[in-house]
């Protein structure tokens, strides 16, 4: 069993709320000069740039995650993380048809960029990436499972798209394994209030500028023998699950 410090929330520039050096290349060399082990690329409702992410984080010995978050029909943001490139590209796909067809106004949302691992620019989403899908809490979950993939409400301690703020408590179906919280510092009162004693949690950065990523501070262990970093995700999916 090896500790793994992990961030596995990180938007790109793809997100429109993030800043635009936070390309991929610059997400996976600040991770190594931090000394992360284990990153997930977590865009708003797309995963275009985690084929250049993969690359850049693969390159500073990083084992990288794809995913996406998600943004429920009911406006929670869910973390949505896949086991390899192809498995995330299908879900992009799919999530795609039930995205909001709004077009980007970049002088008030930002820049939605798709970049190669070098920085270099391939090329602008036109569509507006930050408004909720057609697809309910339910059917989202739904939707990562049949792509193979593992989803946990994100930032619970939020009251922004936060799942308790908007649901009021956390519910019994999906039954979910994990919850994300922004701060670590609030689990030990979110987990009294709402009956999370049963769930496993993570602490991650929901980082949207290069100094927001995480400082390798929180762990998890992941049984990575014999390794290799395809079984490092197997294993961090099912686990989160």
């Amino acid at each position: 069993m090896t500790r793994y410090s992990y961030d596995l929330h990180i938007h790109s520039c793809l997100s429109p709320c993030a800043d635009d050096d936070m390309t991929p290349a610059n997400i996976a060399g600040m991770a190594a000069v931090s000394g992360l082990m284990l990153i997930a690329l977590t865009d708003h409702n797309t995963c275009a740039n985690c084929p250049a992410f993969f690359e850049a984080a693969r390159s500073h010995g990083i084992v990288p995650v794809p995913g996406m978050e998600l943004t429920t029909s009911e406006e929670i943001h869910m973390i949505c993380l896949f086991p390899g490139l192809e498995e995330a590209m299908k879900f992009d796909r799919s999530v795609y048809e039930h995205r909001m067809r709004v077009k980007n106004r970049k002088e008030i949302f930002g820049n939605q960029l798709i970049m190669d691992s070098r920085d270099g620019l391939l090329g602008e989403e036109e569509d507006l990436l930050i408004l909720a899908t057609d697809l309910d809490l339910g059917d989202a979950y739904a939707l990562v499972k049949k792509h193979g993939g593992a989803a946990y409400p994100a930032h619970i301690d939020r009251e922004a798209n936060g799942i308790i703020a908007i649901l009021g408590s956390m519910p019994q179906s999906p039954k979910f394994r994990f919850v994300e919280y922004n701060d670590g510092g609030s689990a030990a009162e979110y987990t009294e209030k709402y009956g999370l004693a049963g769930m496993g949690r993570l602490t991650c950065s929901d980082a949207h500028n290069l100094w927001s990523i995480n400082e390798p501070v929180n762990f998890i262990g992941i049984d990575d023998e014999p390794y290799s970093s395809v079984r490092v995700r197997q294993q961090l999916i099912r686990m989160l699950g």
